[in-house]
Formats: C-alpha cells, structure tokens, sequence
C-alpha cells in the first residue's frame, strides 16, 4: 500500500521531461500563436461565424500536444503554466508604453460602417461578409444596419457598434406622431368652426 503511495505521487509529480523544455515548449506556441493570429486577422477573434469558432478549439486541442510533451505531471503543468503566464505579463509590460509596437503586434481597429454606410473594400479585406456583419448586429439587438451610425472592428476582434442618434425608427415613429397630431388640430379646428356654425344660426 505504501509502495502504491510512493508510486503514485511519483507519477503526479515527477517530470518527464526537462525542466528547460517544460520551459522553451509553451513559450515557442506562444509566439507561433501570436504570429499564428496576427496574421490570420481579428476574424478568428471575433468568431464570426462556426467556423472561426472550430478553428479556436481545434488549435487549443492541436497545441496541446506541443506544449505538455509527453509529461502529464502536476510539476510539468504547472510549470508551463507559470511560464506561460510570466511571459505574457512581460510582454504586455514591453509592449504596454510602445504605441508603435502594440500596433504591430495587435493591428489598428478597422470601421466596417462609417456615417452610416458599411465600407465594402474593409469588410473585403477583413473577409466578412455583408451577411455575418448583419447578423453580428443583430446579437447586439439592433434591427438592421440602417440603425447604425458607426461599426468598428476592434484589435482585440470585437464588433462595437454604435446606433444613429436618434434611430430611424425612432425619427419615423416621431413623424407619425407629429402628423397625427396636426390631424387632430384640425379635427379640432373643423369641430369648433360647426359648432360656432350652428349656434349662429
């Protein structure tokens, strides 16, 4: 029973693998990620469509391998874990003053809609069709395009729109109203005259 102990503590902690290529393995994913993502587009960020979405799984599940080796320890993933987390806070404390560097790595947000036209050669160039940007705004519940005044696409793949001021529909809705109400005067105005009509004769 005690030999069993022994065993199995030595399967969760003992290292398959080096240290230094616990180390290098995630660090190396991490930067064909990047590379990997980069040039891909923000697309794949923002999950558009299924597509995208099984792309992202199917590349954490792809990775894995990569990363872990052939070591499924406790001692090996936590190591590449802490060495996964170390290197990215240190490259987002590099990149965090660098205007020009951050823009390399992560690209410029992109307006899809602007003044309230959808800019077709952006959405060509970021390859998102007319159909997946309508449907993107309707997640974030508006009608149609034609409520929006301004579409960006942002470096971290997010969609952020943002509605006419005020909405189409709203300035239809006032139009009814004011016409309704200018009937109403009139109605008004035509009852009044027959009633005085009728008491002076």
């Amino acid at each position: 029973m005690q030999l069993l102990g022994a065993q199995a503590l030595n399967d969760m902690f003992a290292l398959g693998l080096p240290v230094l290529e616990k180390i290098l393995r995630p660090l190396i994913v991490y930067v064909f990620l990047i590379i990997g993502l980069r040039l891909a587009g923000k697309r794949e960020l923002a999950q558009i469509n299924t597509f995208d979405l099984v792309v992202l799984l199917m590349l954490s599940n792809t990775v894995q391998n990569a990363i872990i080796g052939n070591d499924n320890s406790i001692t090996g993933g936590v190591i590449g874990a802490a060495s996964l987390l170390i290197v990215n806070y240190m490259v987002v404390r590099f990149v965090f003053r660098r205007v020009n560097l951050d823009r390399f790595l992560e690209g410029s947000p992109v307006k899809l809609i602007e003044r309230g036209h959808v800019v077709e050669q952006r959405l060509d160039s970021e390859l998102i069709t007319l159909n997946e940007l309508t449907a993107a705004a309707h997640r974030q519940g508006f009608r149609s395009l034609d409520d929006i005044e301004e579409c960006v696409l942002e470096t971290g793949g997010s969609l952020a729109f943002i509605a006419k001021d005020p909405a189409p529909a709203q300035t239809h809705y006032d139009e009814i109203m004011r016409r309704l109400d200018a009937i109403s005067a009139q109605l008004q105005a035509l009852q009044s005259s027959r009633l005085a009509a009728d008491n002076g004769s």
